[in-house]
């Protein structure tokens, strides 16, 4: 099985890399070692980076890029329950989760073969003036070079996706860093990519300490675009350092929803579901519920039991909704929070037996409180009542975040007025904030981030425009 305490050496040049040190990969839910990872280093990756710039010596023509995207997803495809169990092991992940999360890395790769045979660039019209007259001009749309690519624990397998997908549907190589917890999802990843044909250098995986590897990915020249999903702290912090390279970030968020008095029926039930998924460990995440007072007793009286019944324990248990935080130190960080609320707790805010958190309620927290106001990245979410919809939009707006947000209302004026005044980079209409789905554009504004992804938008960001110009 996948998921077996074995040892993973790290993926450079098409080669498997021991170092001479390991690193236990282990359950957040038991503790037990899932697998070990050779530990990398900077030395490990100037070699990946080495590597990526060989193999961008050979240009893949775009139909050859295409077919090794498509021979992925077919891969990955029959593969998914394998994908899914070493998500489930490593990041602790409910099982239903994980193989949602497999299922929609097939997508992504689907999609990134979709765009490696439709890029291209566009005619410039040059007779539209004087000076443009018996000329020819279009442009070329090249790869940018190698990419730096950084992703976190949570969606070890389709944030990776979204990062290496793309770059090779631009024909970029790519040197990935992935979380040090869940290490295993990528290099699962990256060997059904070899699987499907693509050469040696073109995908790179070298897992380690976060510093010496990104701090090579920072500093050598031959990086020219920086991917990121993460903290926004590290996040910025590469921007700044980088500023030379293209660094595009998709960072946190304290994620809100509206819930009108004309709510569609199920909101609650609905809210609930999505809230608590995956311990709330996503960016997207429903955090902060803003209830009109005319619907606050009747949400509360569904949405209460609805939380409650979620199944919480063992990710391996295919009935499990809610599982453990990725590790102690976060398990700590966010009871804390919930601790120090100035709200009440109406559920949860304590451990099963298992050391779990139970899906956790607080009505009419403070706006300081730490649980309003930061990213909690945990199965908590806040209710407070508002007076109208305009106080519910200032209320989301109270963030310095803006990835996404939601709205639940029949009305459809509401609903548009919504979306133009929610400072986010995406708003869900009768839909849960952490609805993503791998073909849109998805991004933040604000501290949230400053990029789009998806295939089509990401792999032209890892372009760049070139202009060519004829004489006739």
């Amino acid at each position: 099985m996948a998921t077996a305490a074995s040892d993973h050496p790290l993926l450079i040049g098409g080669a498997s890399v021991e170092t001479g040190e390991w690193s236990d990969v282990r359950s957040p839910y038991s503790g037990t070692t899932v697998g070990r990872i050779a530990k990398g280093g900077a030395a490990e990756a100037r070699s990946a980076l080495d590597a990526a710039e060989h193999a961008m010596r050979e240009p893949l023509p775009a139909h050859e890029r295409a077919r090794i995207l498509d021979a992925t997803a077919r891969l990955l495809e029959g593969r998914l329950e394998e994908a899914a169990q070493i998500i489930s092991a490593e990041a602790g992940k409910p099982l239903k989760a994980a193989r949602v999360e497999a299922q929609r890395a097939v997508s992504t790769y689907t999609f990134a073969a979709v765009e490696a045979r439709k890029l291209g660039g566009e005619m410039v019209p040059m007779d539209a003036s004087p000076a443009g007259a018996g000329k020819l001009a279009f442009t070329l749309r090249l790869p940018i070079g190698i990419v730096g690519a950084i992703s976190p624990f949570n969606f070890p397998l389709n944030l990776v996706a979204h990062k290496i997908a793309p770059a090779l549907a631009a024909g970029c190589a790519v040197v990935l860093k992935p979380a040090s917890t869940t290490p295993l999802s990528a290099l699962f990843l990256a060997r059904l990519e070899e699987e499907a044909g693509l050469p040696a250098g073109w995908i790179n995986v070298v897992s380690g300490s976060a510093g010496a590897i990104g701090d090579v990915l920072v500093e050598d020249e031959r990086v020219k675009l920086i991917t990121f999903t993460g903290s926004g702290d590290v996040g910025w912090g590469i921007a700044e350092r980088a500023h030379r390279k293209r660094v595009k970030l998709e960072l946190g968020n304290a994620t809100p929803a509206i819930v009108c008095s004309d709510a569609p029926p199920g909101t609650a039930a609905k809210l609930a579901a999505n809230a608590f998924s995956f311990a709330g460990q996503s960016c997207i995440s429903v955090q902060r519920i803003f209830v009109v007072h005319d619907a606050w007793e009747e949400f509360v009286a569904e949405f209460l039991p609805a939380v409650q019944a979620l199944r919480v324990g063992d990710p391996a248990d295919p009935d499990t909704d809610v599982g453990p935080v990725i590790a102690e130190s976060e398990r700590d960080r966010i009871l804390e929070w919930v601790r120090t609320s100035e709200g009440e707790v109406l559920t949860g805010g304590e451990l099963t037996a298992d050391g779990v958190i139970r899906p956790t309620v607080i009505a009419r927290p403070a706006p300081t409180d730490r649980v309003q106001c930061e990213e909690v990245f945990g199965p908590v979410v806040t209710l407070t009542g508002v007076a109208n919809l305009g106080e519910a939009i200032a209320g989301a707006n109270a963030t310095r975040y803006g990835l996404q947000a939601a709205i639940f209302s029949r009305d459809l004026p509401t609903c548009l007025r919504a979306a133009q005044e929610l400072e986010f980079g995406g708003v869900t209409v009768n839909e849960v904030p952490t609805f993503r789905a791998d073909q849109m554009p998805y991004g933040g504004v604000k501290a949230s981030g400053n990029t789009k992804e998806g295939p089509a938008w990401a792999v032209r960001e890892m372009t760049e425009e070139r202009l060519v110009v004829l004489q006739l």
